[in-house]
């Protein structure tokens, strides 16, 4: 049975991962590390936690030898947009959390886990189709991050044999956490203002398109790939993934499908449309398909309505 420590586990992703992992492998193998609130509710009731400051390897790893663990899912990050308004703390978490958990899991012989994002790649990138391996030259700090992210993931893998494994996430869609800054977050707010019956300010402007994932299809990617045969993988940071790929416009007819009366109108973000401009249109992710069975669940409309009926009931 995996022993397993979340690095950022009330962020976007921690905070439904940690429900799953838990599900999976037991309440009391799970250790969540925190640093901020907000706590998801039943938090500290649900398993072991841990007050972590990813930037404090001590931390980390008095955690991992009290608590015997194997598997390290590092999940801390500061997204796109606001890195963007303070690179150097974008800087220092992006780095220096996934630096500190490699240090550790060479030590302790740890799995480790660390999402990268479609911001790795940049311009020059092909926008459509995005290959599995290709051009990367991110303009935007936390892009760069994730670039350096892969590489020395796989630098520790190839020179200390860690298990490293990654997946290029795209925007993610969750009904139960709130946005977080990031480029793609407008895929979320859109659902609140439409259950709320209010009128929705898109930072985007139409045809712009990025690949998104629902959160469900995010958890099974990170489980996933951390459960695949080693033998199997010819890459490993980082695998494209990839569910559905829309623009503002498709988005909102999606939803109006199921409320017509949603409002939408225009107001550009300048910074997060250079952002949205700079990534690809679509990803190719036959080879996370092929080396170890990747498959989402959810399309754009399979999503929409389950996003509208989790937000009627919380709302």
């Amino acid at each position: 049975m995996k022993k397993i420590l979340i690095v950022g586990s009330t962020g976007q992703i921690g905070s439904e991962l940690n429900i799953r992992l838990r599900s999976i492998y037991g309440e009391n193998n799970v250790v969540c590390g925190y640093y901020t609130p907000p706590f998801p509710p039943g938090f500290f009731e649900s398993g072991p936690t841990a007050e972590i400051n990813a930037l404090n390897v001590e931390q980390i790893a008095q955690v991992v030898k009290e608590y015997n663990i194997d598997t390290i899912y590092n999940l801390a990050a500061i997204l796109s947009a606001t890195a963007e308004k303070n690179p150097k703390l974008g800087w220092d978490v992006g780095v220096g959390s996934l630096m500190n958990c490699l240090d550790v899991a060479r030590e302790y012989k740890c799995a480790v886990f660390t999402p990268s994002s479609i911001g790795a790649f940049g311009l020059s990138t092909p926008k459509d189709k995005t290959p599995q391996d290709t051009v990367q030259r991110p303009n935007t700090v936390y892009g760069i991050t994730k670039v350096l992210g892969e590489l020395v993931s796989d630098y520790y893998a190839e020179r200390y044999g860690v298990d490293t494994r990654s997946v290029r996430y795209p925007g993610i869609i969750s009904n139960m956490t709130l946005p977080g800054g990031g480029t793609t977050d407008y895929a979320v707010e859109i659902f609140y203002k439409a259950v709320k019956g209010e009128k929705f300010i898109c930072p985007l402007k139409p045809g712009t398109f990025m690949d998104m994932m629902y959160m469900p299809d995010a958890l099974d990617a990170a489980i996933n790939i951390m459960e695949a045969d080693s033998s199997r993988l010819i890459h490993r940071n980082s695998f494209n993934v990839t569910a559905m790929s829309f623009d503002p416009e498709m988005l909102a007819a999606s939803i109006r499908n199921y409320i017509p009366e949603l409002e939408m109108e225009y107001e550009i973000d300048p910074l997060k449309q250079s952002i949205a401009d700079s990534w690809p249109n679509s990803l190719d992710d036959s080879c996370a398909r092929s080396e170890w069975g990747w498959s989402p669940g959810y399309d754009l409309d399979k999503m929409t309505q389950d996003m509208i009926r989790a937000l009627k009931q919380k709302l």
